[in-house]
């Protein structure tokens, strides 16, 4: 008894001792949007303490007493979903979202049909595939333009997600793998971050694990609707996101460990059956996109020519994503399991990580290419964590990481997400739908050192908002192209908002006009300081992270009354 409490006091120390060590060591980190070294400067860290110190307490109490396993997978779905609600109340922190609003708003405007006659067309798609921005058209045409319905998406994907990790390390090793996994993916306080954000990255991560999952199943057991699920799966991971292509290969590594029996001889249905659902997947996939071969080519020009040289300039280091915004414990984890793993030498092993060896071996270093693996980064972990033999231990080892994870995650990057200059946008839109008018002019100003094309700012704007919004005005000046073709923002400069944007003159004679700048709030250009007349600032949003080279500022005009109220700033 003596022993059991002195472990669990050690563990809770070590869990305290990990956050002071990468509080100190925060300028280490390197990460291009959560940095400890950025997210910290107006964070008070004693309250960090505290928080951590209740989580701790809180999951040694609750280490104490095991979890059944009929209750393991409702307690893990419901228990990611929740602790992904706080993070609906970021802003759209990265101007990619700008594109799949785009390409999903187009759906709902024009119709399915339109949406696969067009894509690569009307539709600009960069190096986007189709699949993502098609679920969310269709969210926004049955359940209306609302991000609250993406969101709702996107965290169930989430939970789906934890839910497969868990049923993934079941079919390889036990349940208790399986458990711990699963739960382990609320130990990377950056993926929670993304969970709510409308971008491709973890719905593909969920394609991914269905199609890891349902491909091992079918291997294990066949049977016709496992075998059509399996290949399913693998064309919607297929669909999502070039990125998840090489991580595919870890199903050519499933398949050469189960084409092989325990006693070292060939099972050829296995082989078969696998390399069958392969080629049918592969087929399908490539049929869907050699429809519209030319933009096809061209996307893979662009990946060739500006997206593999871009890794190397727009990368984190591997400390940053496996120390800071991966929790340490689920690193040393992995470690673990590396070595027991080849002590066993277990086969199944080289399935979870092989997607990892290929990041380490190719250099991966951009967290967003490599955020669908998590998954298998915590398929690792769990495995390691089951050399622990106290179960009373492990448990604590595992909430405890969740709970320090929730801690930095709720009380320090979401109030730093929160504080980022895209915040105007989302106060913008929510300011504006308290106005009694129908729709909005919207104008764009060329900050005097512009990052990105203020225009995509437009649809950030239009997500937030219900007012129908119009958008005429077009900015001068741009960026030397040779500066366009190594920006890590290019797509912004080749953006060009949509048709259904555009309105008669005419017809924006007394609508409030917005005007997107960047946040310093700087005096109006001649043209614009003319469109303005006879109305007055109303509101302005300025809140300036003085960190992104990259900030976005709204200004508000309404006509001028005697009941229009005195103008306000928001910081």
């Amino acid at each position: 008894m003596q022993n059991r409490l002195v472990n669990l006091l050690l563990i809770f120390i070590v869990f305290i001792l990990i956050f002071v060590a990468l509080f100190l060591l925060r300028g280490v980190d390197d990460n291009s949007l959560f940095s400890w070294s950025w997210v910290f400067i107006k964070i008070d860290a004693a309250t960090i303490y505290l928080f951590l110190i209740a989580g701790l307490a809180s999951s040694l109490l609750l280490s104490r007493a095991a979890i059944p396993d009929t209750c393991q997978i409702p307690l893990l779905a419901a228990f990611s979903f929740a602790a992904c609600l706080p993070f609906w109340n970021e802003p759209e922190i990265i101007v990619d979202a700008s594109r799949y609003f785009t390409q999903a708003k187009h759906l709902e405007v024009y119709g399915i049909g339109y949406f696969l006659k067009e894509w690569g067309g009307a539709i600009q798609t960069w190096t986007d595939l189709p699949l993502v921005p098609f679920l969310y058209g269709l969210i926004f045409r049955s359940f209306g333009e609302r991000r609250t319905a993406i969101q709702l998406f996107t965290t169930t994907l989430f939970s789906l997600t934890v839910v497969l990790t868990y049923l993934t390390g079941k079919t390889l090793w036990n349940r208790e793998t399986g458990f711990a996994a699963g739960l382990l993916l609320l130990g990377i306080p950056y993926l929670l971050t993304q969970v709510p954000l409308m971008l491709v990255d973890v719905p593909t991560m969920f394609f991914l694990m269905l199609a890891v999952f349902t491909y091992i199943d079918a291997l294990k057991k066949g049977g016709m609707l496992r075998i059509f699920s399996a290949v399913v799966s693998i064309v919607l991971a297929a669909l999502s996101k070039y990125s998840a292509w090489p991580m595919l290969s870890v199903l050519g590594v499933a398949l050469a460990v189960f084409a092989v029996d325990p006693d070292g001889s060939k099972d050829r249905r296995a082989l078969l059956r696998g390399a069958a659902i392969l080629l049918v997947a592969a087929a399908f996939s490539a049929a869907v996109l050699l429809l519209n071969y030319d933009v096809f080519r061209e996307q893979m020009r662009l990946l060739r020519e500006y997206q593999m040289p871009g890794l190397g300039r727009w990368g984190e280091s591997f400390v940053s994503t496996f120390l800071f915004q991966i929790h340490p414990i689920i690193t040393l984890s992995v470690l673990a399991s590396a070595v027991i793993a080849v002590r066993k030498r277990d086969a199944l092993y080289a399935i979870v990580s092989w997607p990892v060896l290929l990041v380490l071996l190719f250099g991966i270093r951009r967290i967003r290419y490599t955020l669908p693996l998590f998954p298998i980064v915590t398929l690792m972990a769990g495995y390691g964590l089951q050399v622990i033999k106290r179960e009373e231990l492990k448990r604590f080892l595992l909430y405890g990481t969740v709970a320090a994870s929730l801690v930095v995650g709720v009380f320090a990057y979401l109030p730093f997400a929160q504080g980022m200059s895209a915040a105007n946008l989302k106060r913008a839109g929510e300011y504006l739908n308290t106005l009694d008018v129908p729709a909005i002019e919207v104008i764009t100003l060329m900050p005097p050192e512009p990052v990105a094309n203020p225009a995509v700012a437009v649809p950030l704007l239009d997500l937030f908002t219900d007012k129908r919004i119009r958008y005429r005005h077009r900015f001068e000046g741009s960026l030397a192209r040779e500066e366009i073709e190594r920006s890590s923002l290019r797509f912004t400069w080749e953006y060009r908002n949509p048709v259904y944007y555009n309105a008669d003159p005419r017809s924006l004679a007394d609508t409030p006009v917005v005007v997107i700048s960047d946040a310093s709030n700087g005096p109006l250009p001649g043209p614009v300081a003319q469109r303005i007349e006879g109305r007055r600032l109303s509101k302005a949003f300025t809140a300036d992270d003085t960190i992104f080279r990259y900030n976005v500022g709204v200004r508000i005009y309404q006509k001028t009354s005697s009941s229009c109220p005195a103008p306000e700033i928001s910081e």
